[in-house]
């Protein structure tokens, strides 16, 4: 089994930044990709950011220039810098890793709440 926990969600103003952590641990011998999803009220999860075990990131568009990804591997973390946070930004945030094997596990979710 996998366990994946994330920290660092929490309540900021318009402009503010956040940065989550989520850390893996459990039974795996390596780890592919890890990434960060959310999901806002009354909508579907969507896909926010992923990097792979080589360090090659992706973004949604609408993060591109605020949000930064990053890894270490040694510690089995990956982390998400959030700059520049604006209301929409507001979800439940969700970390999520690809094990070698092809294996899929998900986090429970940290709350960011972006509001004046």
């Amino acid at each position: 089994q996998v366990q994946l926990v994330e920290s660092g969600g929490g309540l900021v103003q318009p402009g503010g930044s956040l940065r989550l952590s989520c850390v893996a641990s459990g039974s795996f011998s390596s780890i592919n990709t890890m990434g960060w999803y959310r999901q806002a009220p009354g909508k579907e999860r969507e896909f926010v950011a992923t990097i792979t075990s080589n360090g090659n990131t992706n973004y949604t568009n609408s993060v591109k220039g605020r949000f930064t990804i990053a890894r270490d591997n040694a510690q089995n973390t990956v982390f998400l810098q959030m700059n520049d946070l604006k209301p929409e930004d507001t979800a439940v945030y969700y970390c999520n890793l690809v094990t070698g094997f092809g294996v899929s596990a998900w986090g429970q979710g940290t709350q960011v709440t972006v509001s004046s």
